[in-house]
């Protein structure tokens, strides 16, 4: 019996991330949840606790089945410096995609709930992390294997792709176009590739 509950609690879970996600919290009430979910307010309650519990589960929930998921994926099949690239790709076309303009939840959570409630705070803290580990490992890796730019430090860059999916999120909001998204990647992407040079003879010509 616990198997089927187990599917409809993550069904349920499903319908409230689209309800947080295309409402934000403060503007999402319980009635809208329960509606969203196709459950009464007790069992609401009774299984996922207050709203605040419940947008915990299910941002957690949309981290795995989306950034989780994801980074098994590239891991797994591609290189380091593939995996990077097929990530941000997959970003772009998910953001073109996003019709609504919902954006990331991540993202939307911590620009509307991170700045005045320190446990999702300290949540959030914990997602962009895992974000950053993940970028920091393929660099690391890439470096090791002479396909990322050595002569950065594998932090930095690390700490640059995060902040760019951060602001491709937030602007792919306002402006869902192509090149444009595009276009803030290229050059990023052009800086992990700048590995080259040293094995060429041509670092004092560039970095003159």
């Amino acid at each position: 019996m616990a198997r089927p509950k187990a599917f409809e609690e993550a069904a349920a879970l499903d319908a409230a991330i689209e309800c947080f996600w295309s409402r934000g919290y403060e503007a999402t009430s319980v009635r809208d949840l329960a509606a969203a979910m196709g459950i009464v307010g007790p069992s609401l309650y009774n299984t996922f606790g207050d709203k605040r519990a419940l947008y915990q589960r299910a941002l957690a929930h949309y981290v795995e089945r989306g950034f989780c998921e994801r980074v098994r994926r590239f891991e797994s099949q591609l290189a380091p410096r593939a995996a990077i690239g097929a990530f941000f790709d997959e970003i772009i076309e998910l953001s073109l995609a996003d019709e609504q303009r919902k954006g990331c939840m991540i993202v939307n959570s911590a620009l509307e709930l991170a700045p005045h409630d320190a446990g999702f705070r300290e949540a959030l803290a914990l997602v962009l992390g895992d974000m950053q580990a993940f970028f920091l490992r393929c660099v690391k890796a890439g470096q090791e294997a002479g396909t990322i730019n050595a002569r950065q430090s594998a932090e930095d860059l690390a700490r640059m792709l995060l902040g760019l999916l951060m602001g491709l999120r937030v602007l792919a909001r306002a402006r869902p176009e192509t090149e444009l998204l595009r276009g803030l990647v290229r050059p990023a992407l052009a800086l992990l590739d700048d590995a080259g040079a040293e094995k060429l003879g041509l670092s004092g010509i560039l970095y003159a």
